[in-house]
């Protein structure tokens, strides 16, 4: 395989599994990715935020606005939670604002009102201003990331509605532009 081969094939991967993220709201999860490590059960989650520096004995939520380096957008806080947790719940406890599309309104579109109506998003093809009408770009989109206390980052494998997270882990919006970041820092 040329060099060329392999990054057109991950750069349409990538471009899949945003596509993925949007639709997981809509239906189940794919059987052909990894298996989440978000546990099943259910548990309500306390309704305080907390901005401490430190560990977080809840579940640490960031914003990263990646490629579009919008730092309003960025915020990084530990939710209290006491057991496992639907992410759309933790993200309203962080008062985090998610935006779906006309069309899709489980696909994350917009968080925080970024990317705004009037900003545009500079990629390899030019500009774009995202509507939220449709599917957002395959090249320009939020991704959602988890992971859990001891380990590294995976993309997940629901979306914010069904998605679980639990006390330990970290859930993470990430803007990505033309497939970079490709995922979180840190």
């Amino acid at each position: 395989m040329t060099l060329t081969t392999i990054r057109t094939a991950a750069a349409g991967s990538l471009a899949a599994a945003g596509l993925l993220l949007a639709l997981a709201g809509c239906s189940t999860p794919a059987t052909n990715q990894p298996s989440s490590s978000a546990p099943a059960s259910s548990a309500s989650a306390s309704a305080s935020a907390s901005t401490s520096a430190g560990p977080c004995a809840g579940v640490k939520v960031i914003v990263d606005s990646g490629a579009l380096k919008q730092a309003a957008a960025d915020t990084s806080t530990c939710v209290s939670v006491d057991g496992p947790t639907v992410a759309s719940k933790v993200l309203e406890q962080a008062k985090i604002k998610t935006e779906g599309t006309t069309q899709y309104p489980d696909a994350v579109c917009r968080v925080n009102g970024v990317p705004a109506t009037d900003f545009d998003i500079k990629h390899k093809d030019g500009t774009y201003r995202e509507e939220c009408k449709g599917m957002p770009a395959a090249f320009a989109y939020w991704s959602l990331w988890v992971k859990p206390g001891s380990g590294d980052w995976a993309y997940a494998q629901e979306g914010l509605a069904t998605l679980k997270v639990s006390p330990g882990e970290s859930l993470e919006l990430l803007f990505t532009v033309d497939d970079q970041p490709a995922a979180p820092a840190a």
